[in-house]
């Protein structure tokens, strides 16, 4: 199975603690595949949310495309994602009761297919960012001084 990244949300791995993952297919029309292509997508500020058992990706923007016509899509619409029904119902219950979010932390071709990747995720506090940070620090030194010390 080959995937192509179109783009990732760096910004959910900062701000949330990922519990759970969900691959789903989005309903989008010709010009936002197109223009997907071309790798014009922003998933910064979107989010999944549930109404009448139906899934919504709100707020991922998709660049017009630059030979559209009129008839090009409008760049912020909500678009409804693919998932069985029993996925859907489990979205719902854990946004409901658990006081999670559903944010979608990645964009890709598979197999000719556009997917999303959603995760279900609880927001973190301001000092798990924090130890977040200082643990990517070390790392990165740790990483630095082992490279001095092989040469």
């Amino acid at each position: 199975m080959s995937e192509k990244l179109i783009c990732a949300n760096k910004r959910a791995f900062h701000e949330y603690h990922i519990e759970e993952r969900l691959e789903a297919g989005i309903v989008l029309v010709g010009t936002e595949v197109k223009s997907l292509r071309s790798g014009t997508a922003n998933l910064v500020d979107a989010f999944v949310l549930v109404r009448n058992g139906e899934a919504f990706l709100h707020n991922l923007h998709i660049a017009p495309y630059n030979f559209g016509n009129r008839q090009n899509h409008d760049p912020e619409r909500n678009r409804k994602l693919l998932l069985h029904a029993k996925e859907i119902g489990k979205l719902h219950d854990r946004i409901r009761q658990d006081g999670c979010t559903a944010v979608p932390l990645r964009l890709y071709f598979k197999d000719g297919k556009v997917k999303v990747e959603v995760g279900i995720a609880k927001g973190k506090k301001m000092h798990d960012k924090r130890e977040d940070l200082k643990k990517k620090d070390l790392k990165r030194e740790h990483a630095k001084d082992f490279k001095i010390k092989a040469r």
